[in-house]
Formats: structure tokens, C-alpha cells, sequence
């Protein structure tokens, strides 16, 4: 019979995911807990059900990425007005059929649209997108130079009024509940998170990469990384709750690391390259393990991998024993294959999806027909 009350191993197991993972959501309190005399904690095996019906892991419809819709001359400025929300994807777009194709490729969490130009076609807009069942889930934040201005709006409950650019950050953050989660098991943490961690880390699980086997195509590109930058160690890296793991590494012998040695901590919280010229220049690094001893790194740049929800995963980057400084057209170079990363990984989760789909055509054909003989 069914456990009414749950550990946090059999929460784990419950929605098939790591043990650290789980006390992430009872951290954060994404899951309802208590404490017993004795200090474990427990959850109640209905709540655990109704936040997997909610959120469930596995589901395609959870997404980091923001989609904005305004003018080529505000979006540096609004783009800039949501800067601190750590850990998103964000695409600007002022064409607005390029922005629908974008929809129907990715479906964003957030849309938001400035109607305080272009009115009439923003609106017909945003209420074609309010009809549209497929998604439900996508938020519309609406941008309207006052409150008047908002009288022709969609009345529907995913659409939210904002007269203010700075408001817009607080927004997205309230549309999406988004809390920084504790630590799951040391207490303080030394590195920076985003405001989705644990959505981020739902999806490092869901890649299925995590503790696989060496691939040729990642192989390649740590190895073209390596020889276009001119640089002895090139990674593709994973990151976990705990741990940084390589699932490519060139010039680098181990195989992991703890999650708080890994410079691809800030790496994964921004969209540009992360580069440290010196590493024993940098305030944040001047006492890291593996600059103040082996294997004495002094040069870091990475760019961070997406998924297809625009979740990082983790990061290709390079590194050297000296420091360095990279010209505009290296740096280009390392986004251009990190996104070429992001690219074979969408694919395999593609191809995954058409397989696991082709399998469940055949076994409901079996299931329905009988053999032949």
C-alpha cells in the first residue's frame, strides 16, 4: 500500500528525480513540508502528486526563455530594465512576424509586448495569442504608457498591465513565483544562482545527460574549441546541485568537480561570454582551489548551452595557465560553437522525443491488433 507521508528519498523517487533535487523543492518550499522530533522531514504524498501534475519534470511546456516585443530602439533599454533576472533567456524582437514564427518554434514563459507604438497592430496581436489554446501556459506582460491605454485589452487572466519599464522585472518575477532556492545540503553557497535554479536543475535532468558515456559530436567541438582558441583545455560542462561534471574534456584529466569550484557558476547566469583574463587578478577567484594550487589556472572564457526551453545547462569554455586576453573575433567564435552545442543537444532531445513517440505508435498497434501468425 501507498505511503500517505513521504522522506524526501521517496519524494525523490516519487517523480523520478535525484535525492538533491528533491530537498531543492522542499528548501524552497515549491513543496510543503514539516519537520519531525528528530529533525528529517516529510511530505505529505498528495502534495507531492499535485505539484507533479503541475510541474511535471518531463513536461515540454516549462520554459526559461522571455520573449520582448518592441521597437529596435527601446529593446536596449528595456532589455537592460530586466537585467537582474538572473538565469532567463531573453529575444527581442520589432517584427512581428518573426516573432510569431519565434513563438511557434519556442514557446516562450513570458511575452511581453509595448503597445505604446504600433497600438492597433500589437494589440490584434496579443489577442490572437490570448486565443490560441496551444499556449495557454505563456504569460503576456503588456507595456501601455498609462492605464487609459489599456481599455482595449484582452480580458483574460494571462494578460498583466504595466505602465512602467522599471516594473517589469518585479513582474516576471511575480507571473513566474520565481524564488532563489537555499542550498540543498551546505547551508550558505559561495556561487551566484538564478532566480529559476530549480527549474534549471529539473532540466539538467530531463537532458539525460548527466553521467554518459564520451559522444563524437561533443568531442568535436571541445576539440575545435580548443584548436580555434589556441588554448590546452576546452569543456563542455554539466552542472548539477553539487557538482560540475564534463561530459566532453580536452587537456583536463578529471572528470568532475564540486558545484562551488566551477567558474561556469556565472558563466550560465548571463548570455554573452564570460571571460577572466587573470584569475589571480579577479577578487572572486583569488583563493579558488585551482588557481591557488593544481592545476594553476590562470585564463577562463566560456559561453553558457542551452536547451531547447532556454534552461543552461552548463557551458563550453576554455581555459589556460596563463592569462590572456581574447580578440572580438575569438570571442565571437566561443558563442558561435557554444550555441552549436545548444544545437546538437536540442537535436538528440528531438530525435529522443520522435523515437520514444515511433515507439508508442508501434506498441499501441500491437496492443490493438492481433499477431499474425
Amino acid at each position: 500500500m501507498d505511503k500517505d507521508i513521504l522522506t524526501t528519498t521517496e519524494v525523490a523517487e516519487l517523480l523520478g528525480i535525484s535525492v538533491r533535487t528533491a530537498q531543492l523543492l522542499v528548501e524552497d518550499e515549491s513543496l510543503n513540508s514539516w519537520k519531525t522530533p528528530g529533525g528529517h522531514r516529510r511530505v505529505n504524498r498528495a502534495d507531492v502528486l499535485a505539484w507533479k501534475e503541475k510541474n511535471n519534470p518531463a513536461a515540454p511546456t516549462s520554459s526559461a526563455c522571455i520573449f520582448l516585443h518592441t521597437s529596435t530602439e527601446e529593446q536596449p533599454r528595456l532589455l537592460k530594465s530586466m537585467s537582474e533576472l538572473n538565469g532567463y533567456s531573453f529575444s527581442a524582437f520589432h517584427d512581428s512576424h518573426r516573432l510569431s514564427v519565434a513563438i511557434g518554434t519556442s514557446i516562450p514563459a513570458v511575452l511581453i509586448v509595448d503597445i505604446r507604438e504600433k497600438t492597433k497592430e500589437r494589440l490584434q496581436l496579443i489577442r490572437s495569442l490570448v486565443d490560441d489554446v496551444d499556449l495557454k501556459l505563456m504569460k503576456i506582460i503588456v507595456l501601455v504608457a498609462n492605464e487609459a491605454a489599456s481599455s482595449g485589452m484582452p480580458q483574460a487572466g494571462k494578460v498583466i498591465i504595466v505602465t512602467k519599464p522599471s516594473h517589469l522585472a518585479g513582474t516576471i518575477r511575480s507571473v513566474l513565483n520565481s524564488k532563489v532556492p537555499v542550498a540543498p545540503i551546505l547551508g550558505e553557497i559561495s556561487y551566484p544562482i538564478g532566480a529559476n535554479e530549480a527549474q534549471r536543475l529539473l532540466a539538467v535532468e530531463r537532458s539525460g545527460l548527466v553521467d554518459t558515456t564520451a559522444e563524437d559530436i561533443f568531442d568535436r567541438i571541445t576539440w575545435l574549441t580548443s584548436h580555434s582558441l589556441g588554448t590546452p583545455v576546452a569543456l563542455f560542462t554539466l552542472l548539477t546541485a553539487d557538482r560540475q561534471w564534463f561530459k566532453s574534456r580536452r587537456g583536463l584529466p578529471m572528470e568532475q568537480i564540486p558545484r562551488d569550484w566551477a567558474f561556469c557558476n556565472h558563466t550560465i547566469l548571463q548570455d554573452k561570454v564570460f571571460v577572466v583574463d587573470d584569475l589571480k587578478r579577479n577578487p572572486h577567484f583569488l583563493k579558488h582551489p585551482a588557481v591557488v594550487g593544481d592545476p594553476h589556472l590562470r585564463f577562463y572564457a566560456g559561453a553558457r548551452v542551452l536547451d531547447s526551453a532556454g534552461f543552461a545547462l552548463g557551458s563550453l569554455c576554455v581555459m589556460d595557465y596563463s592569462p590572456r586576453v581574447l580578440d572580438r573575433d575569438q570571442t565571437q567564435t566561443l558563442l558561435a560553437l557554444s550555441r552549436f552545442t545548444s544545437d546538437a543537444i536540442q537535436l538528440k532531445g528531438v530525435t529522443r522525443q520522435l523515437h520514444w513517440t515511433l515507439d508508442a505508435v508501434r506498441r499501441n498497434r500491437e496492443g490493438a491488433s492481433p499477431r499474425r501468425r
